[in-house]
């Protein structure tokens, strides 16, 4: 199964929502949209749900186009929307089996999906409570009980972790590894750029309706690492080692931390690495820690957007 968002356009006036993007992501993959507020994102996610229509440009769920065949698209995918609306007189079983029946479930088919979908999501001990009652917590995962009804092998989450607490937060990153160990395809917006990290295959990161990078997310950090950081931490002879890391040819700059290790900016390669942890043990120096400081989400995040609303 595999996504395809081609050359996706989305026009308000003079305002360009979505301008010409395309990015792809396929079953078992967790692939992040981030962006700052306005990029774009929910409107995306609106679209590649078949709830709004784009200017120009398609998306193909496993070739299926989701503009010309909206109806049957729907049952290739669960869209998780920001937030789940409150029905006062309705408890999360009734919420789930009105939805069970929308997608043509029947009779004990529909309660046996049902009943297995409270048990994946944990929602068994409060199927009678009414919604208006639960958490913030315990709505996002109606929200993604419902959007697993029908059995669609591609999830659309439009920031499911908003507002949760960190506990909340941990269950539903659990959740979502579950389920792309079931195959389905995954496309999640969030403000949680660490949690992301920890979970994502791919990123896509848009701003002003335009994609500033999307792909595998261990090549984007890769990539966006013009110099490398490494931390250095010896037994003694800590002003020493200092200053020998001033002398490397390798380093650009080193600085001394207060728990006596370093951290220099090596310029090069990881043979550069190589070569400056080589030379401190030929020097004598007693080193118990060298490892290598990746850019992270974040820093990346903030490299390449502006933080521009449209």
């Amino acid at each position: 199964m595999r996504v395809n968002v081609t050359r996706l356009k989305k026009h308000y006036g003079r305002t360009r929502a979505v301008d010409d993007i395309s990015f792809q992501f396929a079953s078992g993959q967790i692939f992040g949209f981030v962006g700052p507020n306005g990029a774009g994102k929910t409107t995306t996610m609106r679209i590649l749900a078949t709830l709004d229509e784009p200017t120009d440009g398609d998306a193909f769920i496993d070739g299926v186009s989701v503009t010309q065949y909206p109806e049957k698209a729907r049952q290739l995918i669960g869209f998780v929307p920001d937030s789940l609306p409150t029905h006062r007189d309705m408890s999360v079983h009734d919420y789930l089996d009105f939805f069970g029946r929308a997608y043509g479930l029947k009779g004990g088919h529909r309660r046996q999906v049902i009943e297995r979908i409270e048990e994946f999501t944990t929602l068994t001990g409060i199927r009678e409570k009414n919604l208006v009652a639960l958490s913030k917590g315990m709505k996002q995962r109606v929200s993604v009980a419902r959007s697993l009804l029908h059995d669609p092998p591609v999830l659309i989450m439009d920031e499911p972790a908003a507002g949760l607490d960190p506990r909340a937060r941990i269950e539903l990153r659990e959740l979502l590894k579950l389920l792309t160990w079931q195959g389905k395809a995954i496309l999640i917006s969030s403000h949680i750029l660490t949690e992301l990290a920890e979970i994502c295959d791919g990123i896509v990161i848009i701003e002003h309706g335009k994609i500033l990078r999307a792909g595998k997310l261990d090549q984007i950090l890769a990539g966006d690492a013009p110099r490398r950081t490494v931390h250095i931490k010896s037994i003694e002879r800590h002003e020493e080692m200092y200053k020998h890391l001033l002398e490397s040819p390798h380093v650009n700059v080193a600085s001394m931390l207060v728990d006596n290790s370093i951290e220099a900016e090596v310029n090069g390669t990881e043979e550069a690495c190589f070569q400056l942890l080589a030379s401190l043990v030929q020097g004598g120096f007693r080193v118990i820690e060298f490892r290598q400081r990746r850019v992270g989400l974040e820093e990346i995040f903030m490299n390449v957007t502006r933080g521009e609303v449209q």
